[in-house]
Order: structure tokens, then sequence, then C-alpha cells
């Protein structure tokens, strides 16, 4: 595994993601604060627009769980159990219903325990993650259902969630450990833009931070903002929603930067997605700088963010 970024920068790369609509795999032992990360995410996405909350609204109304007013232009926040089927991740049964996939659309679709799902299951959100659609299709039925929502998944470093403690209390052998992570496929890792480490906090820690002023949630949604407004106002969309021909005309870096990136991708063998992902991470990244040219200070800051599975 590599280095951890610690609970700073796990906060800085929930605030790209955010600011980007990336998907992100937070990965960490039992009480490092992932959940809580995660249901902070749509506190710092921007408010709907009316299309976007009748949209979500209508989507909840044809579901089983229903729409309620308390919740117009409220974000979705989907947090389905590890033992849920592939018919109620992405959509299914006879006539079609929209899964939780859809029912995230335009909000966060929190996957805790990603491993604990069964991996049939995992391998349904591949082409959803992609294209932001799924079709469902029955013998007398097809039902095309918009499923554009961030992914973001937790998991714990091994079976016992103690790998890497230092306090020596993880008691799984390296074989054990590597066959937990390897129940995640690598073309879905390869959909996932941002990989990060978030390690537990000492008792020390947890009092020091007690004592922090630490930046108000409204002043990151406010960067969050300006970024998206950027991106929109360049291409009309997130950059996560970039194709392969636009990642090349507004995501290349400087030349320095492209060294970099270069280099990266030979050393962790990246496949040609993951390599846009980073690109497009990076683009974020830059946009949260106000910057118009990615440079090796948002390269570097974008491969950290993908490091968590180089090792393992």
């Amino acid at each position: 595994m590599a280095d951890v970024i610690g609970q700073r920068g796990a906060r800085r790369a929930l605030e790209v993601a955010a600011a980007g609509g990336h998907h992100v795999l937070m990965v960490g032992p039992p009480g490092a604060g992932k959940s809580m990360l995660a249901t902070r995410l749509p506190g710092l996405l921007p408010p709907m627009t009316d299309d976007e909350a009748l949209t979500s609204a209508a989507l909840l109304s044809a579901s089983m769980c229903g729409f309620s007013p308390a919740q117009w232009r409220q974000r979705p926040f989907r947090a389905p159990h590890h033992s849920s089927s592939a018919a109620a991740l992405v959509g299914g049964h006879n006539p079609p219903r929209p899964g939780e996939i859809t029912l995230a659309h335009l909000g966060v679709l929190f996957l805790d325990e990603l491993p604990e799902f069964d991996r049939h299951v995992l391998e349904t959100l591949r082409e959803p993650l992609e294209a932001g659609r799924i079709t469902i299709s029955r013998a007398a039925w097809q039902a095309d259902f918009p499923a554009a929502c961030q992914l973001i998944a937790a998991m714990n470093p091994c079976p016992c969630g103690w790998r890497g403690d230092p306090n020596g209390r993880c008691r799984c052998t390296p074989e054990i450990a590597g066959r937990y992570l390897r129940k995640l496929s690598g073309p879905l890792l390869d959909r996932i833009d941002i990989q990060i480490e978030i390690p537990a906090l000492s008792p020390a820690e947890l009092s020091a931070r007690a004592a922090e002023s630490g930046e108000p949630s409204t002043t990151i949604a406010a960067r969050v903002q300006r970024a998206r407004e950027r991106q929109f106002a360049r291409q009309g969309k997130t950059n996560r929603e970039l194709d392969g021909r636009e990642v090349d005309e507004v995501c290349r870096p400087d030349n320095a930067g492209e060294g970099l990136l270069r280099e990266a991708g030979e050393r962790f063998g990246w496949s040609a997605r993951a390599y846009y992902r980073v690109l497009k991470v990076a683009r974020t990244i830059a946009d949260l700088a106000g910057v118009d040219t990615p440079n090796t200070t948002q390269i570097a800051e974008a491969v950290q963010y993908r490091r968590v599975f180089a090792n393992a």
C-alpha cells in the first residue's frame, strides 16, 4: 500500500471530488472517519437547479421509497447495505424499476465495506459509472434510467481492518490481506478517480483536532462552486464527464507536468483509462486554484490520489 495522506489530505481530496464530480475510494481502519467524510460530501456540492430538483424528485417518486417535500433540492445520498442484490443496486424486476445508482442520480452513492459486496454486483456498476446511464432490458420491457451520481466507497485495508496498525493489532497474513484487496477488479478500480488511504487518529491527535478551528464547510463549498462554474463555462459539464478527445483539449498540462505524469504512469503501470482520469483530477485541482493550464503542482497532487493500490 502507498503512504497515507493524512486526515487533512483526505478532506482536501473530498473537496477535489466535489469540485469535479469524481468517484472516490477511501481505505482505512475502523473509526478512521471514512463514513463521516462520505456524509459530508453532499453539503459541499453546488445547490440543485430547478431542472435537477425536478428530475431527482421524479426518480424518487417512481421508486418504492417515494418522495417527500423535505427532500426538495436536497442532493440524494444513498447508502445501500453490502448484502444488496444487483437488481437493488442498478435496477431490475419486471417491469423494470430504478436501483440505488439511479436514485442517487445528481447526488452521492455511498458503498461502505466495498469488498463485502458480491463481486458480480460490483461489476454491474462498471458501465453506469462510465456512461452515467443504465439500460434495463426484459423480455417485454426496456427502460433507460439516468445514473449520473458520484460513487463514494469505503473499505478496510484487510479483513480484520488493522493492517499497518502500529500497535500490532492486525492478525492477517500478507496473502490474506492481498486476497481481500483483490476482491475489487482492475476494471472497477480503473473507474474510481481518487483512491486514498486514511489513517486512524490517536487520542492525542483527536484532542488536538478538537482544539483546532477548521475551515468551515461553507468556505469549501464556495470554492467548489467557483470551480464548477469554470468547468461549465469552458465545456458545459463536469471534468469527470469529459470524453477522451475533450480531455486532450482541455486537460493537457504544461511540458513539465506532462513529463511528471508520464513518469508516474509508467512507474505505477496505469491503464489508458487511469491515465486520463488522473488528467481529469489534475484539471479539477487547477480549476480550484484558478489556473488555466495544469502544472507539476496539480499533477503531483493528482498522482498522490491514485497510489493506494500501486504496491498492494
